[in-house]
């Protein structure tokens, strides 16, 4: 399943979003119900997630990997999450571009899906989803202002 969300930073360089959204603290505590953010190993994260939106409920424990990094332009994120409603393999391409009201990031996903979610289908995962990286997204943008 590909998802695809865009989102403007007013008034905001790349390098201040990147500088951001590169910050582990400042992840833990924007990424939706994040209990748990640790690095393990060099562009290597763990996390535990809560995720209560509709249909979809229960706990993930996440790998997370950055790569192909080009600061302060582009980055790939791997997330392997596993809990009770199912698998979640993702593939996101992050690209940011300074424009003349600040900057916009587009984030690109290839989204694999397995149990329940699977069953509850695409088109559900993928609003949640984007409903999830929406108010991630605005929440970094408050981060990146304070």
């Amino acid at each position: 399943m590909d998802i695809k969300h865009k989102h403007q930073y007013k008034d905001l360089s790349a390098q201040a979003i990147w500088d951001t959204i590169q910050d582990p603290e400042v992840l833990k505590e924007v990424l939706p119900g994040c209990r748990v953010f640790e690095e393990v190993g060099e562009e290597q994260y763990e996390a535990v997630l809560g995720i209560n939106m509709g249909p979809i409920k229960g706990e993930f424990t996440a790998d997370v990997e950055q790569v192909d990094k080009e600061e302060p332009t582009s980055y790939r994120l791997l997330v392997k999450a596993k809990g009770k409603p199912g698998e979640i393999d993702a593939d996101a391409r992050m690209f940011l571009e300074e424009n003349e009201k600040g900057t916009e990031l587009v984030c690109e996903a290839d989204v694999a899906v397995t149990g329940l979610l699977a069953t509850i289908g695409q088109r559900m995962v993928g609003g949640v989803a984007k409903v999830i990286m929406g108010q991630f997204f605005k929440d970094i943008e408050k981060q990146a202002k304070k």
